[in-house]
């Protein structure tokens, strides 16, 4: 008899909850660190497009297309993110990825 993975019990509750909002960000987690890249960013941006957006989407999501070295991709998203915080009156989360995109500096330009 095998365990049945974190992503497996995710995907499971997401069948009877498909927008949770905190499922749909575990598993994209739990895909990125599966290494299913393109998977992870899909839902993430899902997530993004969401009524309000899931702010700790955006972080998330950059943190990943910087690892990728999508660095132009991951300035974008960090300034979208960081209106979508402010938007929210989140300022921790605005400043996470201010913090981020200050970090770049000129990588990839």
């Amino acid at each position: 008899m095998t365990a049945t993975s974190r992503r497996e019990k995710i995907e499971a509750l997401l069948k009877t909850e498909p927008h949770d909002q905190f499922l749909r960000y575990g598993l994209a987690v739990e895909l990125d660190n599966e290494g299913e890249v393109d998977r992870a960013i899909d839902l993430f941006e899902g997530l993004m497009r969401d009524t309000p957006p899931h702010v700790a989407s955006f972080f998330r999501c950059a943190q990943l297309l910087v690892r990728e070295d999508r660095i132009s991709e991951a300035r974008t998203l960090l300034r979208d993110g960081i209106e979508a915080a402010r938007r929210e009156g989140n300022s921790h989360a605005a400043g996470e990825m201010s913090e981020l995109l200050a970090s770049l500096g000129a990588l990839g330009e």
